[in-house]
């Protein structure tokens, strides 16, 4: 596998985002995730976007950071927000996420950040998983969704 930056807007990206946006609307029943991103979010060294490929250059996962700081919306200063983690059904088992997630962490620290959030929600039992073994934890929810009992917001300190 091969993981290398692309912009949000780039055609492997919406690909992902389309199939992951189904996702989410079949576990939950609804439209999708609703979060405003415009591709400018994840441009270096404010943010960054992944793409994973297979050994048939075909992408399989993607996930991206963007930073935050204090506002409406209940986020900190410092904080890099985790957007867009999926690996495609084909794809998962093969720790894709876990390695996606270590560069997003490392990168948003080198920029500066000193806090990784995220939000996922309570139809979406292995993103929990994943990160409460990653070294998140629950937290005051924050972002789109922090009014809807079906999220869970989840952070974890960047550095010593």
């Amino acid at each position: 596998m091969i993981i290398q930056p692309r912009p949000f807007d780039h055609p492997d990206a919406v690909k992902l985002n389309d199939q992951v946006q189904l996702e989410y609307a079949a576990r939950y029943g609804d439209e999708g995730d609703l979060t405003p991103l415009a591709p400018t979010m994840f441009d270096p060294p404010h943010g960054l976007y992944l793409l994973a490929y297979d050994e048939q250059d075909r992408p399989v996962a993607t996930g991206g950071w963007r930073s935050q700081d204090a506002n409406a919306e209940g986020y900190s200063d410092g904080d890099a927000e985790i957007k867009r983690m999926f690996v495609i059904p084909e794809g998962r088992g093969r720790g894709l996420a876990r390695r996606i997630l270590a560069a997003l962490e490392a990168d948003a620290m080198a920029a500066g950040r000193t806090r990784m959030v995220l939000e996922t929600g309570d139809q979406q039992p292995e993103a929990v998983a994943l990160y409460t073994s990653c070294g998140y934890e629950v937290c005051t929810k924050f972002g789109y969704y922090r009014t809807y009992d079906s999220s869970i917001c989840m952070a974890k300190p960047l550095g010593g």
